[in-house]
């Protein structure tokens, strides 16, 4: 059993799982102090004017603080405009029914559950369809106050007051964010860009110097890596009209970038059989492309600094860095393109109307939010109103998403309920003014903060965390020492993401297992297409693709095993994380085949013609993998593969050229490691023959 097989099968299922990968989340996302102090200043200020103005709602507020404050200012301040438009959109449409319905409680019961309805079929169709998840969830939270007042006018009030204190607390969250501690999209990707310099400096200069314990990037990192300057990218253009001008210079230099650093991870271990002053001018070439990322000056280099013809006789890692350097000039030094404007972008997904699992989404969410609604008023239980909500909260696109909202629900839900249990038999008797109020709350927003400055796969445990908090001490305009709302509240949300989760997996489920079976295949053959055609640049469409893949994976483990076995379930489970981790693997050994590839001069003409059918035949494996997978998966079969012969005796010609031959070795080596990871792609279900690719000998 391979490495990746091994790592796979450690993974528990459930809460144990989840909380593994929250642990990993909340060690390695970076920029966490800087997110929680722009959302602790933001917390106190709004705690302030809230508590001396009396302004009720203050959790409200705190959640408004919480979803505003993002990584960077352009994604803040888009946020908050969807966030005041969905708030405004809801309280208008909720005065409107009300003032249509008040005296006929069946039809406000109605034309609420169609503006539900409406709310949750628009959050999986619409671009801002995080506004309608505000419409909803107001529109479903007033109905609870309905039932406690006869007066139609206080009705009114709660709802502007909702509106007073969402978008109040927005307003103060964009100002902190515009103001202190700005994080913005342009300098962050040029300090990503300059920090994968330095870590491409770094292992020149451990190559220079002949260290061979300098660490190297693994493929995690590097998928990482260009990740994250995709993203900034797309932040930046989104942010300065200015740098969307030369979107495509930009693009062209994050791409030297991903190519410079990919290449660094396949550096040889030491300079053996090399000439000159390669890498010290490979590090010079770099530091001037560092210059010019901090100076915005245009980037030149010498035109014999950076060899990148092949009969240099360079490791193909070093002929790829040379290569990204001096293209990148020869576009520096070409004038600018006229840039074409960008297409708008559609509203809806192209499917809004055709597909019906949208409508069948909607459909479910509305059934497990009147099913709340219908416990709730049987049993005359206004604490347990946050059932209605949980139902929306908690929906997602699919089973395994929706498993995970729920589990960090709770799981914030509880913190939060413990938390503030313990503040309010020790702490709250001796609190009487805004200052011990600060320090009382301070500590846990900060604690809550630190976790929704997470990745998207943590963060709502944060969230949830606060809002628990400040409902239960919060929300009284003085000292509290009631724990029914404590309890109610934890028993309400445990209610709905049980009825949730029994609507969910009854009604149409949305399970991606078949999903992630057919997008791994795809993600294969795709990678078979580069291996087979080398091409120029990073591949970082298929780092992207293989994240998502990822992503859908650890979806997929939260999805609920009853329905088809639970051993069947997890053994799915561990043969996807397998097939998943050896595919990085994969990725990275192909990028520095291709590297080598390319370097290999074309005379004698064995070595290509080896190197082109080693190619073929590993497209050729990976292709029969990706066809079991779809075709086959209760068999999917080991490929094997046969290695591009190194062994023979050299011709005349090579004899006279012993760089040509120390290349062909380079290829052959580079040929083996892939031959390795492609060989090690994990077998799966019943034993079977191993197909018969064509080998070398046979293609002679």
């Amino acid at each position: 059993m391979n490495t990746a097989m091994d790592t796979a099968g450690q993974s528990g299922t459930g809460f144990a799982r989840l909380a593994r990968g929250l642990a990993d989340e909340v060690r390695a996302y970076p920029g966490r102090a800087n997110l929680m102090l722009r959302c602790m200043l933001a917390s106190a200020i709004v705690i302030t004017v809230s508590m001396a103005l009396q302004v009720p709602f203050l959790a409200l507020s705190l959640v408004a603080v919480f979803f505003v404050t993002q990584s960077n200012v352009v994604m803040t301040r888009l946020i908050g405009i969807v966030f005041m438009l969905g708030t405004t959109l809801a309280v208008g449409s909720i005065i409107l029914v009300l003032k249509l319905t008040y005296d006929f409680p069946l039809l406000r019961i109605l034309i609420s559950t169609a503006l539900f309805f409406a709310s949750a079929y628009l959050m999986r169709v619409a671009k801002i369809g995080a506004a309608f998840l505000l419409v909803g969830i107001v529109v479903i939270y007033v109905q609870s106050f309905v039932d406690l007042t006869d007066q139609a006018e206080a009705l009114v009030r709660i709802s502007l007051w909702v509106w007073v204190a969402t978008v109040y607390a927005i307003a103060v969250t964009l100002v902190i964010n515009t103001l202190f501690l700005p994080a913005e999209p342009v300098r962050q990707l040029e300090d990503a860009l300059l920090g994968q310099l330095a870590a491409v400096d770094a292992r020149l200069a451990a190559l220079e110097r002949g260290d061979t314990s300098a660490v190297t990037p693994d493929a995690s990192r590097v998928e990482n890596a260009a990740l994250t300057l995709q993203k900034l990218l797309r932040f930046s253009t989104m942010r300065d009209p200015a740098f969307r001008q030369r979107q495509t210079f930009h693009l062209a230099r994050v791409a030297t970038v991903s190519r410079l650093f990919t290449a660094a991870a396949n550096l040889p271990e030491s300079t053996a059989g090399l000439t000159g002053s390669v890498v010290p001018d490979l590090r010079d070439a770099c530091a001037r492309l560092a210059k010019s990322v901090r100076t915005g000056e245009r980037f030149v280099i010498a035109s014999a600094a950076v060899p990148v013809s092949p009969a240099a006789a360079l490791p193909g890692s070093l002929f790829e860095i040379g290569n990204a350097l001096r293209a990148f000039a020869d576009r520096c030094a070409a004038p600018e393109p006229a840039e074409s404007p960008a297409e708008k972008e559609r509203m809806l997904v192209p499917d809004a109307f055709s597909n019906p699992v949208y409508a069948q989404f909607a459909l479910k969410t509305s059934l497990a939010a009147l099913l709340g609604y219908l416990f709730y008023r049987a049993t005359d239980w206004q604490g347990i109103h946050t059932v209605m909500l949980t139902a929306l909260i908690v929906a997602q696109p699919s089973l395994g998403a929706t498993g995970r909202r729920s589990m960090l629900r709770i799981a914030g839900a509880a913190a939060g309920s413990l938390i503030a249990l313990a503040m309010v038999i020790w702490v709250v008797p001796n609190v009487d003014g805004l200052t011990g109020l600060l320090l009382m709350s301070m500590p846990v927003i900060a604690l809550s903060a630190w976790l929704a400055a997470g990745s998207e796969r943590i963060s709502y445990a944060g969230t949830q965390l606060m809002f628990t908090f400040a409902l239960a001490l919060l929300e009284q305009f003085g000292p509290t020492t009631d724990l029914t709302e404590i309890r109610d509240r934890m028993l309400g949300i445990l209610l709905g993401v049980a009825i949730s989760a029994v609507i969910h997996a009854s009604l149409w489920p949305e399970a991606e297992g078949e999903a992630l079976r057919q997008r791994l295949a795809r993600l294969l053959r795709r990678l078979a297409a580069r291996v087979r055609q080398p091409q120029e640049g990073p591949p970082t469409p298929l780092w992207a693709e293989l994240a998502d893949c990822e992503a859908m994976a650890a979806r997929v483990a939260l999805e609920p095993g009853w329905q088809f076995g639970e051993a069947q379930h997890e053994a799915f489970q561990v043969h996807m994380q397998a097939v998943l981790a050896q595919t990085r693997e994969i990725l990275l050994a192909s990028v520095a085949f291709e590297a080598e590839r390319r370097a290999l001069p074309a005379l004698p003409p064995e070595g290509p013609r080896n190197a082109t059918r080693f190619a073929e035949t590993t497209a050729a494996s990976l292709e029969a993998y990706a066809d079991d997978l779809t075709a086959r998966p209760e068999s999917v079969r080991t490929p094997t593969l046969a290695l591009p012969s190194a062994a023979k005796e050299p011709t005349a010609t090579e004899a006279t050229l012993p760089a040509t031959s120390d290349a062909q070795a380079r290829v052959v080596a580079r040929a083996a490691k892939l031959a390795e990871q492609v060989s090690t792609l994990p077998h799966w279900g019943v034993a079977s023959t191993a197909p018969a690719f064509p080998t070398e000998a046979s293609q002679a």
